[in-house]
């Protein structure tokens, strides 16, 4: 009922997920893996979470043979279904990271404030899906337990705020594996050693990861992650340190931005003795 009035015309096919239409269930009874009406209910249920959007089809925005006005078809559809359940929708997250900067202006067009970009390394720049290549792919799983990137930290007054804000990333939590489980300490010391760095600093650390990257090895994720949040926890009581949806941090940003433009403006008074 809810379907873009466009689909996206990927080169390759597989990429679209309408193909598969009549492989799904007719309701979240019949098939839980297609339908997430509940959760997203119960996710709206608890204080400090965003529903927010990730396109309505898991769209590619970089690749080949989709358009702008099919992005702009599929991002109406899913802000359409968000607010058929009483959501604004003020954030996006572009699947795959495939940043195309000419539809952020189509984002904000339609009420998007904010979304989240990349690190600024060469290892995380947007591409394609088959131009990732190896040797990224090598880097960024090394800079998982070493730093090869530096904290990708930053200041919320600082961010790129033109066409809508950009809150980059600082890392992808990437789930337990058995196969380098001695490697984790590593993991996380890395990821603890930024976060302290950005509350020391006044700074932000953008952290995400799936649900689906947790359906796996629950309990050694839960635990990996329990151990970060515990930190967290720790920092704002020693430096205030807060853990703010994209939204809260976007309109945070904005204040900020006001008050450095007021700063700017304001005569300056002094004394002559």
């Amino acid at each position: 009922e809810n379907l873009p009035t466009l689909y996206p015309s990927y080169t390759n096919e597989d990429f679209s997920p309408y193909g598969k239409l009549n492989a799904l269930g007719k309701n979240e009874a019949q098939d839980p893996f297609h339908f997430g009406h509940s959760l997203i209910k119960k996710i709206g249920r608890y204080e400090g979470q965003e529903i927010a959007s990730h396109t309505f089809s898991h769209y590619y925005c970089l690749e080949t043979g989709q358009t702008a006005e099919q992005f702009e078809a599929d991002l109406k559809a899913s802000i359409k279904v968000k607010k058929a359940f009483g959501h604004e929708v003020r954030s996006i997250v572009f699947p795959r990271n495939q940043l195309n900067q000419t539809y952020l202006s189509i984002c904000k067009k339609h009420g998007i404030e904010s979304y989240r970009g990349n690190e600024k390394s060469w290892i995380y720049k947007e591409s394609k899906f088959h131009e990732e290549g190896l040797l990224k792919r090598i880097f960024r799983l090394a800079d998982c337990y070493v730093n090869i990137t530096g904290h990708n930290t930053y200041k919320l007054k600082k961010v790129m705020k033109e066409p809508i804000i950009n809150l980059p990333s600082s890392r992808f939590l990437r789930p337990y594996n058995s196969k380098v489980k001695n490697f984790e300490s590593l993991r996380l010391r890395r990821i603890k050693k930024s976060i302290r760095h950005a509350a020391q600093n006044g700074e932000v650390y953008h952290l995400w990861w799936h649900p689906h990257n947790f359906g796996k090895d629950i309990e050694e994720n839960m635990q990996f992650l329990t151990q970060i949040l515990e930190l967290v926890a720790e920092l704002n009581t020693t430096h205030n340190f807060k853990s703010l949806t994209m939204n809260e941090a976007t309109k945070l940003a904005l204040r900020l931005d006001k008050e450095k433009s007021y700063e700017k403006i304001r005569p300056q008074s002094h004394c002559e003795m």
